[in-house]
């Protein structure tokens, strides 16, 4: 399935408040896929959007979130899943189950979790297969294309 038609599956139509949580540690290569996303967006504001840059704790945004009441929230971040680098996949937080996907000690199931229960929303993962998360590296030249690509496809569908 291609991005932008799970994406547009996923918000649906109509009013939408959405946040956009970037997850990763910069100082990590491609581990910072998340936070440069929200980086490129910032660069070209939405409407009815909530750009969170939470690198390593997206826990310490938990009320931030809350507050703003949104109708669907997304998590950004590298994760393993086995795909080919570079490439995007939703994936819930069921489909991530107990698994390790992602790159932090604190698994980002407990603040999906946490999320959807407290605001009452679906909260989805865009990850990102990276090459490396190796630190004091600079992100891949595949990572950064991806992260370019990601942030002009979810303002395309954020617009729309």
């Amino acid at each position: 399935m291609e991005l932008a038609e799970g994406l547009r599956g996923y918000f649906g139509d109509g009013e939408n408040r959405v946040v956009l949580v970037g997850v990763g540690n910069p100082m990590r290569a491609d581990d910072g896929v998340g936070p440069k996303v929200i980086e490129l967006l910032q660069e070209r504001p939405l409407e009815n959007v909530l750009l969170i840059n939470a690198e390593t704790v997206p826990e310490a945004f938990t009320g931030k979130v809350e507050k703003y009441k949104p109708t669907h929230v997304m998590l950004i971040d590298a994760a393993n899943f086995r795909g080919q680098v570079g490439e995007a996949r939703l994936i819930t937080g069921a489909q991530i189950g107990g698994q390790a996907l992602s790159t932090h000690s604190l698994p980002l199931t407990l603040f999906i979790s946490y999320i959807e229960k407290s605001v009452d929303v679906p909260v989805i993962l865009l990850g990102v297969q990276p090459k490396t998360i190796d630190f004091s590296m600079p992100m891949s030249r595949e990572i950064e294309e991806a992260a370019v690509s990601m942030a002009d496809t979810l303002y395309q569908v954020l617009s729309e």
